[in-house]
């Protein structure tokens, strides 16, 4: 081991600064705009649009190396965990918390257990609040999870992107990778107000929304 880092940590740590950063950077491309809003350390909560699984290598290979490790997906664990060369590609490649979408009678602190955990230990973690991907061009309604994650963390910097391009690198109908330049704005970070969680859902959506539509206007012009 290298530096305390252990055995998972460490082949996370090789495969993505010696295979994905060099493949997203080189071999497809990426802007990123407004990355003076990225947090600098944990905790925080990247909140995105989500379109593609490219998405995540995306928003981790944003990272340096010596923040990547701190950086954790939230991932369904019924489909990204239902097998177990999935599961172990998942957990210890990417270092994803899975989520039990079916949750029956579960507490809300029950169910964001490992979310909350991940948050006071100081790590990142990437959520996608439409619940699956999407369309492209379109955003869909935010789960309420998030407002509750950002309600129990209040403290914890929510940071709102919106990412355009992996859909097209990665279609979700397709299995194929196709090389195009893709773009993520970065907004600034919003923090829990006390306000009912819908209406904090709402409002982080909003901002995803604003990014888009910021993008869309330098499109056109």
């Amino acid at each position: 081991m290298i530096c305390g880092i252990n055995k998972n940590n460490f082949i996370k740590f090789l495969f993505f600064t010696f295979g994905v950063k060099p493949f997203i950077l080189w071999a497809l491309g990426m802007n990123a705009r407004g990355m003076e809003h990225l947090p600098k350390d944990g905790p925080a909560i990247l909140v995105a649009n989500h379109n593609s699984h490219i998405d995540t290598l995306l928003l981790m290979s944003l990272f340096s190396t010596s923040n990547l490790l701190k950086i954790r997906p939230v991932a369904a664990e019924d489909y990204f965990c239902n097998t177990k060369l999935k599961a172990f590609l998942c957990k210890t490649l990417i270092d994803i918390i899975p989520l039990k979408r079916q949750i029956g009678r579960i507490t809300k602190e029950e169910l964001f257990k490992d979310i909350n955990s991940a948050l006071q230990n100081k790590q990142i973690i990437i959520l996608y609040p439409e619940g699956t991907r999407g369309e492209d061009n379109k955003i869909k309604e935010f789960k309420t999870g998030i407002a509750h994650i950002a309600s129990m963390n209040p403290e914890v910097p929510v940071i709102p992107i919106y990412i355009n391009g992996p859909d097209k690198i990665l279609p979700k109908i397709d299995a194929l990778l196709v090389p195009f330049i893709s773009d993520i704005y970065i907004g600034e970070p919003i923090y829990y107000d006390g306000t009912p969680t819908k209406i904090f859902r709402d409002r982080i959506r909003d901002e995803v929304e604003k990014l888009y539509t910021a993008h869309k206007r330098k499109e056109t012009l």
